[in-house]
């Protein structure tokens, strides 16, 4: 399950075009790391520990996927990305960036590459001033006092003061959608798609209610025996979800986004059902499909089957383990028969393969960008 962290980042730099620089890092950590929530004022100081030129300073709020390692690593490849020289030589000097992480969740890290939080946070005005401004009352896990308290209490007496300088907090664009489908096979990422989306657009999220499900299981052990009861089980979920939920959302007003059409419920009982259950159901299935709300936009995740596989092993539920190839191929075929063949819904099928939205933030924005140019 992916977890979003809150991390803090201190941003500084005393070299060439200070403020372009910062805004510069903001850019490429939305980009790489996470959504920035939060951006502090800009405050410039001496420099400190070493004599050099002034110092422009902020600090940032990001959401983040990854954990403080990664962040690290994503940090120092900014660093070299923007022109910054480390040495082998002890103590501080000039740089056109430094991005430090202070706090990474409620985490306390000590390694050779990481401290967490950042040792030197109390002595340092120049990042406890910015870090007030975006988060005064957090509680630091080691020292117990908020950032506020840190402040007053600090004995660091060095010069600061607040500049004239706007920094930009990028932002994906907004989706102009009411109600938003995320489609695809069994382990295509649909879920986890849909909820990292719903949180970075502020959307109501909708999610399919299968764990609860007491013939899911006995499915997968007896097909034959536990389709028709686990489909009719499906539909009449699903029909309730979307009828008391979405149904009673006003789509003028708010976004709403769902891992799941309810013409799910007919490509699953398509290749699961006998045949003379099949048109009873699609009976039922067919009364029952008029009165739903449709999508503005229908997306289908397209993934290889050894894919699909290998997400499927790795969330390690118990039940999904003796899925086969040939049954993901089937299902992969019911949606593009669906896809193919109505006319009424605003489709997008788009290939995962070589995607990683999970570990990388750079395909989850593309992904984003893909569903924008999607909409009329």
């Amino acid at each position: 399950m992916i977890r979003s962290t809150l991390t803090y980042i201190a941003l500084g730099s005393n070299q060439g075009d200070r403020a372009r620089y910062l805004q510069l890092s903001i850019d490429r950590i939305f980009e790489r790391i996470g959504a920035v929530i939060s951006l502090s004022d800009v405050y410039e100081t001496p420099a400190w520990g070493f004599k050099g030129d002034a110092f422009l300073n902020a600090c940032i709020a990001v959401r983040t996927n990854y954990n403080a390692e990664k962040v690290l690593e994503k940090l120092l490849g900014i660093e070299v990305e923007l022109g910054r020289k480390r040495s082998n030589a002890t103590g501080y000097a000039d740089r056109a960036i430094d991005l430090d992480i202070i706090f990474h969740g409620d985490l306390t890290i000590s390694s050779r590459e990481l401290h967490v939080p950042h040792p030197q946070l109390a002595h340092r005005k120049f990042v406890l001033y910015p870090m007030a401004d975006i988060a005064s009352d957090i509680i630091h896990p080691i020292d117990k006092v908020t950032i506020s308290e840190m402040l007053e209490q600090t004995a660091d007496d060095s010069a600061i003061r607040k500049v004239d300088v706007r920094l930009n907090r990028p932002e994906l664009p907004e989706l102009p959608v009411n109600y938003l489908v995320i489609e695809g096979n069994i382990g295509a990422g649909k879920t986890t798609f849909s909820k990292m989306i719903a949180e970075d657009q502020k959307a109501k999220l909708f999610l399919e209610r299968f764990h609860d499900n007491p013939f899911l299981p006995k499915f997968y052990e007896d097909k034959k025996r536990y389709a028709f009861p686990l489909e009719l089980s499906f539909l009449a979920d699903r029909h309730q979800q979307l009828v008391e939920d979405i149904g009673q959302f006003d789509l003028f007003r708010k976004f709403a986004v769902a891992d799941y059409d309810f013409y799910k419920s007919l490509i699953f009982a398509q290749v699961t059902l006998q045949k003379d259950e099949y048109q009873l159901f699609k009976r039922l299935f067919e009364v029952m499909y008029r009165e739903l709300p449709k999508p503005d936009l229908y997306v289908y995740f397209y993934q290889t089957t050894d894919r699909l596989l290998e997400n499927i092993q790795k969330r390690g539920r118990d039940y999904e383990q003796s899925i086969d190839a040939d049954y993901l191929r089937t299902i992969h075929q019911g949606y593009m028969q669906f896809i193919r063949q109505q006319n009424y819904l605003n489709t997008k099928v788009i290939d995962l393969s070589k995607l990683n939205f999970v570990e990388n933030r750079e395909d989850y924005i593309s992904l984003v960008y893909q569903l924008l140019n999607a909409i009329p």
